[in-house]
């Protein structure tokens, strides 16, 4: 496989995020996802606009945070922290296939951080520190 694709890819999937979740961009939907996005979340409308409504539905206090970015064909896979929008925060794996320079498919694994308390190995779920 091409390294630069893949390199490519990972950088494409992390600009698509930051402009949707961090900047609320509102062309970023049409310019990084197709038009005909198959999306497989429990937790997101079908399609670009099944998204695109839900973040604009979301509090201006979200915030999302991509911390390791892996590629593998066309799959990128990325591992995050979506924060700002409900009491206790999301560390995600976004599974995202990008074809010809656009994201068409998204798949993720969910779950709520852990606290330091709730830890049993003592370990963050996300980065280098606890939340909260």
């Amino acid at each position: 496989m091409n390294h630069s694709i893949e390199e490519k890819n990972k950088a494409l999937v992390i600009e698509a995020f930051e402009a949707a979740f961090n900047r609320r961009d509102p062309v970023a939907f049409d310019r990084y996802w197709s038009l005909n996005y198959l999306q497989h979340s429990a937790h997101i409308p079908p399609g670009r606009d099944g998204l695109r409504n839900l973040i604009a539905s979301l509090p201006s206090t979200l915030r999302y945070e991509h911390g390791p970015v892996t590629a593998a064909g066309e799959y990128v896979m990325v591992h995050g922290r979506f924060s700002g929008f409900q009491d206790r925060a999301w560390v995600v794996v976004d599974i995202v296939r990008v074809a010809d320079g656009i994201l068409v498919e998204h798949w993720d694994v969910i779950q709520d951080e852990a606290t330091r308390a709730e830890s049993k190995s003592g370990l963050p779920m996300f980065g280098d520190s606890f939340a909260s």
